[in-house]
């Protein structure tokens, strides 16, 4: 993917349809740009990251209150575990942690 960025980020990942760049300051400070054949897209909802010290204790909670989780939760092959939730407008969360790995 070719992304055109005028900001003081550098690429962190690309998986050809997601790039990511990372602040070099504060890695937590991220933006992902998301590519995808107009035809292939059910949805063009909103969608946000969250990156949290516990990932697991974060998805007790959710399901302890009902919310909806809309993506289990995952270890990712990119150094992420993560879930979705549905907060109430309908906009996805992305809950995440890095592994070990990624830290």
């Amino acid at each position: 993917m070719e992304v055109a960025m005028d900001m003081d980020m550098d690429m962190d990942m690309d998986m050809d349809w997601l790039v990511t760049f990372v602040s070099p300051d504060n890695p937590t400070d991220q933006i992902s740009v998301v590519q995808t054949e107009e035809e292939t897209v059910q949805s063009t909802g909103m969608s946000l990251t969250v990156e949290v010290a516990d990932v697991d204790a974060d998805h007790a909670k959710a399901e302890a209150v009902g919310v909806e989780i809309v993506y289990p939760l995952t270890d990712e092959p990119w150094g992420v575990r993560r879930f979705h939730v549905l907060d109430p407008i309908g906009v996805v969360v992305n809950v995440i942690s890095r592994t070990a790995d990624e830290l």
